[in-house]
């Protein structure tokens, strides 16, 4: 199905405190916002159909603190498609990235923490914060969000949905987050969503969190379905160096459940890195 990127979404850069930039893996080109400023680089990942405009709320926050710089994840936003989608395709995409600024952090959320965790395997950086990881996995269960939902809420985007729409599956988030799903959701890739998924099932997550070197922060929902009690308890004894912090009455999408709380710990677990 063919990508559509709206007019009244694009209209939305213009309320965006951040300039547009790009990187380049290869033939793929990334589409970035900057937010600037003398900051610590910190370059943010979003999860899987969330184009970097829905992080926003969550880099405007961070802006007297650090330098965020959001990325549109191959195959959302403005960004290109790619022929793959597994997490070594996505972590080149982070390093091209982070070789953009000098001693970064990087954050990553849901789909975004899996890659992030690849990525500081692979190169050295000032620190890493993941938030609600997917750790599902081989011989781990299903997803907890099943592909057919995903695209259904996909196909319903291309058709032209509403936030009164989006609201009724995320009935907690702000208005202004319901409204940019509601326009953005459609620049999503449907086969970046469908092999992403795939790999939530078939790549493991553990076998790479436990190389992530520290400083690492896992924060995660109190509520979330996709990290446990139990994956939290396994996540610390796979990496003892990591912090894991929950965050109260928090779901999977953390900072649109709880947006105070949540960015209030993220702030806490960036300040000892810069």
């Amino acid at each position: 199905m063919t990508r559509v990127v709206r007019q009244d979404a694009l209209a939305d850069l213009a309320d965006v405190p951040a300039t547009s930039r790009w990187a380049r893996n290869g033939a793929v080109r990334l589409h970035l916002l900057d937010y600037g400023g003398d900051g610590v680089p910190l370059v943010i990942l979003p999860g899987i159909t969330s184009p970097a405009i829905c992080m926003d709320f969550v880099a405007r926050a961070l802006t007297d603190l650090v330098r965020p710089v959001v990325v549109d994840v191959r195959g959302r936003g403005l960004s290109d498609s790619g022929p793959g989608y597994t997490l070594a395709d996505y972590a080149g995409d982070a390093l091209a990235v982070l070789d953009l600024f000098e001693d970064p952090l990087l954050l990553g959320h849901s789909m975004g923490a899996r890659i992030a965790a690849v990525t500081a395997t692979r190169r050295p950086l000032r620190g890493t914060v993941l938030v609600d990881p997917p750790m599902s996995g081989p011989d781990r269960g299903p997803y907890p969000t099943t592909l057919t939902a995903f695209l259904g809420q996909l196909d319903q985007a291309v058709a032209g949905t509403t936030a009164d729409e989006v609201a009724l599956s995320w009935p907690r988030w702000p208005r202004r987050e319901q409204e940019l799903r509601a326009r953005w959701l459609s620049s999503c890739d449907r086969e970046a969503v469908a092999e992403t998924h795939r790999g939530f099932e078939t790549e493991d997550f553990f076998a790479t969190w436990s190389q992530v070197p520290a400083p690492t922060t896992l924060l995660y929902g109190a509520d979330s379905p996709v990290v446990t009690a139990a994956g939290a308890k396994e996540a610390a004894e796979a990496n003892p160096a990591a912090a894991l912090v929950e965050i109260p009455d928090a779901g999977h999408m953390v900072f649109w459940d709880t947006p105070e709380a949540a960015l209030d710990l993220l702030r806490k677990a960036l300040v000892p890195l810069l």
